[in-house]
């Protein structure tokens, strides 16, 4: 039996003329908002805030930032603004301590800091620990 696959399933229905519904309600909201502020205040004040809302709306009904509506975009830019932010690394001062050195310290094996191959390294590492606890190394080699 063959069944139809549904094609273009990213595509909005055009149900109200060449709009879609999200499309003709983002108009709709807009027009009677206009509508609004034209009959509650002064004049002038009402061109500004209409021609700002009538931006807006149209914005929202067709305008595409990367192919992804312009909601979207304004939805993440008040996320950005009023949504808490995640500071990974924040650089701080830190003042230099005078330290001094301990007998204690000074009786320790010297560790090189540097050398010219990690390999270099842990070989000598090795050499070092299995001198100051040769059982342990040794128990390690026989596992």
């Amino acid at each position: 039996m063959r069944f139809q696959v549904p094609q273009f399933i990213n595509i909005e229905d055009k149900v109200i003329g060449p709009l879609t519904i999200k499309q003709f309600v983002y108009l709709a909201g807009g027009a009677g908002m206009s509508y609004l502020i034209y009959i509650l205040l002064p004049f002038f004040i009402a061109v500004i805030l209409i021609v700002i809302i009538g931006a807006l709306s149209l914005a929202l009904a067709f305008y595409k930032i990367n192919n992804k509506p312009f909601v979207f975009f304004l939805e993440n830019t008040v996320r950005y603004f009023f949504g808490g932010k995640l500071y990974i690394w924040q650089k701080k001062e830190k003042k230099p301590v005078a330290k001094q050195k301990t007998q204690e310290e000074d009786s320790l094996l010297y560790v090189p800091k540097l050398s010219d191959s990690k390999l270099k390294d842990l070989t000598w590492s090795l050499d070092v620990k299995e001198q100051a606890n040769p059982g342990t190394v040794e128990t390690m080699k026989e596992k």
